[in-house]
Order: C-alpha cells, then sequence, then structure tokens
C-alpha cells in the first residue's frame, strides 16, 4: 500500500485507461495463465454499455475496476459457465433490454487493498442498478480457500461455514458482508481456477426500488405528508357544525398538501349532549344514526379536497349490536370500512359495545396502512400481521380520558412502529365535554413514530403536537426509509424472526 494518498477518484471506464487497466488486472490475477482482457474486448464492452464499465483511481493511477453487462433474470440465474454468460468473451449475450446487471469481473491491485475501494465499486454498482430500474446485480463469485478444505468438506458445507463466520475466504466473505445472498452453487464455471476447484457461487442483491412496469403518471409516491388532527371536544348544536368543523382542518392540512388527513376516535361525541337525559347505552345509540350521513359528506369532502381521509371513528349498529368503526374514505371517491376489535371494560359497561372480527389492511394510492382504534394498538398480534401483508403506515385514532391511558397508547404505539417496521400515526380528542355522560375530560398528544435506526429520529419521534390542546400536526415520512431498513437496517426484525419456533396467523 502507498505510505501517503491523496486523491481518490470513481468514475465511468474510459479507453485511454486500458494500459494501466491492464496492469492492475496482471497484478490481481497473476495466478491465472491469462488474467487481462485485451483492448479490443474492453472497447466492444465500451461501446455496448459504457456506463456499466467503472475504475478507481488512486492519485490519478488506475488500481481497480468493475465490469458488468445487461441480461435477463433468467439467463442470469440459471447454470452457466464464465465463457457462456460472457458470450465466449464476445458480449453478445448483453441484452439492452435485460433487467439484471450481470458482473463479469471486479478486481483490485493488491498494493491498494485494505482501503475498501472495493466497496466503493460495490456500491457504485448498486447505485446504477437502481437508477436503471434494474430487478438485481447477478454475478458468479470465486470461493479461492476452497481448495484447502476440498477433502473435508462439499463446496455447500463450506459456505455455510463461511455465511456462519466459522471460515474466511476472501471474496465469498466480502459478497456477503455487501448484502449479497447465495443462489446456488455451479461447477465448472471458470476453467482454470483451480484454488475454488472451478466452483463458484451465483450471488444476488436485490434492488428493493425495482418496478417491473415503471409507470409515466400516478407513480407511488415515496414521501407521504400526514395530517393529524388534536380535535377539541366542544358542544355542536346540530350535525351540520360538526362538518363545518370537521372540513375547516380538512381544508387546512389539505391546503399543506396532504395524503391522509386522521380525525380522533369517537370525535362526533358532543352530539350525544341532547340525549344526555338517557343511559349511556341508549345515548351512544342515538348518535349512531349519524354514521352514515357522515360517511357520505367524508366522502364529498374526500374527493373536493384531493385527500384521504380516516374519519376517526363512531357508533355503529349492525343486527342489534353496537360497534366501534370508522372509514377510510379515499380521494377517488371509493371507501370501506374498519372495526375496533378489542373492547376496553368501560365500554363494555358503560356502551354494551361488541368487537368487530376482521383483521385487514387497505390499499392506498399512497401504498397499504392499517388502521386500528386506540385500544387495539395494545395487542401487537394485530400489527404483526398488518405487517406481514405490507402495511407501511399504521393510523390510530385514539380516545383517552386521562394521562396514564394516553401513556399506554403512545408506548404501544411506538413499540409497534419499531417492531414492524412502520409509521404509526395517532391522533386523539382534547378538552372536556361536561354535558356528556361517560365523555367528560379527554387527554391526547398527537404524533407520529418512526423505526428507531440511523435513517430515523433517534427518540423513534418524527413530530409530535402540543399536549392537550387543539391543533393540526403535518408531517413527512419517507416510504423508501422502510424498504433499506427492511433489507439494511442495524436489525432487521421482519426478517430475523423464528419462524420455525413461532407464528402468528389469522383465524378466519
Amino acid at each position: 500500500m502507498q505510505a501517503e494518498i491523496n486523491k481518490v477518484e470513481l468514475r465511468n471506464l474510459q479507453i485511454e485507461d486500458y494500459k494501466q487497466l491492464k496492469t492492475s488486472m496482471l497484478h490481481a490475477y497473476d495466478e491465472f495463465d491469462e488474467p487481462y482482457w485485451e483492448e479490443k474486448e474492453i472497447e466492444k464492452l465500451l461501446s455496448l454499455f459504457p456506463e456499466g464499465q467503472l475504475v478507481i483511481l488512486v492519485d490519478d493511477k488506475v488500481v481497480g475496476s468493475a465490469l458488468s453487462i445487461l441480461v435477463n433474470y433468467k439467463k442470469a440465474s440459471s447454470n452457466h459457465t464464465y465463457q457462456k454468460i460472457t458470450g465466449n468473451f464476445s458480449f453478445s449475450t448483453h441484452d439492452p433490454d435485460g433487467e439484471v446487471l450481470y458482473g463479469i469481473d471486479v478486481f483490485i491491485d493488491p498494493a491498494y487493498r485494505g482501503l475498501r475501494l472495493g466497496r466503493r465499486l460495490y456500491d457504485a454498482r448498486k447505485e446504477l442498478c437502481e437508477t436503471l430500474n434494474l430487478k438485481s446485480i447477478i454475478f458468479a463469485g470465486r470461493i479461492p480457500k476452497y481448495s484447502q478444505y476440498s477433502e473435508e468438506m462439499s463446496p455447500k458445507e463450506y459456505i455455510d461455514k463461511v455465511r456462519m463466520s466459522e471460515l474466511y475466504d476472501p471474496v465469498l466473505s466480502f459478497q456477503l458482508s455487501n448484502d449479497f445472498h447465495v443462489l446456488k452453487i455451479m461447477k465448472n464455471y471458470l476453467e482454470g481456477d483451480i484454488s475454488s476447484q472451478e466452483y463458484a457461487v451465483l450471488l444476488e442483491w436485490n434492488n428493493i426500488y425495482y418496478e417491473k412496469s415503471p409507470k409515466l403518471i400516478n407513480v407511488k409516491k415515496s414521501v407521504i405528508r400526514l395530517g393529524l388532527v388534536q380535535w377539541q371536544m366542544r358542544p355542536l348544536a346540530n350535525l351540520e357544525a360538526l362538518f363545518e368543523q370537521s372540513e375547516f382542518f380538512i381544508d387546512v392540512v389539505s391546503g399543506y398538501s396532504s395524503d391522509f388527513v386522521l380525525f380522533p376516535e369517537l370525535f362526533i361525541a358532543p352530539l350525544m349532549a341532547d340525549f344526555n337525559h338517557l343511559s349511556e347505552a341508549d345515548a351512544i345509540r342515538e348518535i349512531s344514526h349519524f354514521c352514515e350521513p357522515i360517511r357520505k359528506k367524508f366522502q364529498e369532502f374526500a374527493i373536493s379536497y384531493n385527500i384521504n381521509i380516516i374519519t376517526g371513528s363512531m357508533p355503529y349498529i349492525e343486527d342489534g349490536n353496537l360497534y366501534n368503526v370508522g372509514f377510510l374514505c379515499k380521494r377517488d371517491g371509493t371507501y370501506e370500512m374498519y372495526t375496533k376489535i378489542h373492547i376496553t371494560p368501560n365500554e363494555v359497561q358503560y356502551w354494551g359495545m361488541k368487537g368487530g372480527s376482521e383483521i385487514r389492511t387497505f390499499d392506498t394510492d399512497c401504498g397499504k396502512i392499517g388502521i386500528m382504534i386506540c385500544y387495539d394498538v395494545e395487542f401487537p398480534e394485530l400489527s404483526r400481521l398488518m405487517a406481514d401483508e405490507g402495511m407501511e403506515i399504521l393510523f390510530v385514532p385514539f380516545l383517552t380520558d386521562t394521562q396514564n391511558a394516553y401513556t399506554r397508547v403512545k408506548f404501544c404505539a411506538q413499540a409497534r412502529a419499531i417492531e414492524n417496521e412502520c409509521y404509526v400515526a395517532i391522533a386523539g380528542c382534547v378538552g372536556n365535554l361536561p354535558k356528556v355522560n361517560n365523555m367528560d375530560i379527554q387527554y391526547a398528544q398527537a404524533a407520529v413514530f418512526t423505526p428507531s435506526d440511523f435513517a430515523f429520529p433517534s427518540n423513534g419521534i418524527k413530530a409530535e403536537a402540543t399536549p392537550n390542546t387543539e391543533m393540526t400536526l403535518i408531517a413527512d415520512v419517507d416510504l423508501d426509509l422502510l424498504k433499506k431498513l427492511h433489507e439494511q437496517g442495524s436489525v432487521r426484525i421482519l426478517k430475523d424472526r423464528r419462524d420455525d419456533l413461532y407464528k402468528i396467523k389469522k383465524l378466519k
């Protein structure tokens, strides 16, 4: 290694680099009889796929390179030899419409190893794969230390030991540390590779942003804007007064180009004031008659304000049973209903409420979401089932009377964000409602919670409202960060579950 380095540069290969390229290859592949590409072969590569040929320079000297072609996935993932995949070194196998970046060579001059220059080349390949919207990077990696163990173990056993860090292989260990996974073992891949016993490991890195058929319009957004309503309980003269106050908040958050607006659980409770002479159970059943007109009005708001509305929740009667439900009113005019599944002892005692029986997620123009009402967030199984279906954002409308109750919701919501690698948005009601039995005090603090890793806030909180004050909270969440977390996070909670020991499943 050089005693002093002044400059490191990574760029596309140019034919003028050939002389230095050849020298570096000779140093890197001194164990092979023909260790370098001829100039005409490099010229051909540059004419076919110039953006796929990379070099790294130290003080203006070429010391490493990564060469690639494009091929279709079936050809890249099936058994092949190095000679076959390169078209007998003619690169006739290069397919401009191929969805795989196939790595045909990567090397670093031994005098410059230990500087992590190879990692720079791999990172550049990954960036190119994402930029070109390719499905994956595939290549066959040598296992140069296998010859030392070939009499003791099979290639599969060797690879397993390298994967478990029981053995070190200078090529395979490096590939695995760069997020490549093993597809298969291939025999007779590279003629003359004695140290690998002519075995190769077919490796793949998946592009998590790949879209098979990219859209030109109505493209799914990465950054989603959430608007949360921290609703002040106040007397409402009638249903029109509720609509007027609701439209105010919808107008505000849509004015900031929000994609969703979330209302709290049972925010329509002030309408019970007219029925306060009745028992709690009868009063809440009376306002269940407002459920249908509220749903219809919020559908209109969703269309006219171009926003997806999560209507918090409201009482709903079906077959004589009282449920706590809400609606996802989409900006395309459609709607879907969700139901509170877990009912608190208070809701059973005073209202005779029953829990729903459907666990589901919802497809929206901003990705797949889940919705759980208040107490439901304290049961981790629900959100895990939703996460298994691809949920990216979990919305939790809630209603809590004391700070103790709110604390349960808050910390359970934060746990759901971490364990399911998703965003969780919560919104509740604040203030007092003296003329409505069983609904007199409220405490809330709307918030957006995130997973806990380097791409997210260190405390796992994207945004929080002022406690117990009527206001809106607007925050952006980036879904691409979740994709990266799932594949490359410090911990990978969804991937690392021991499904061989335990499973969670729906019963119906």
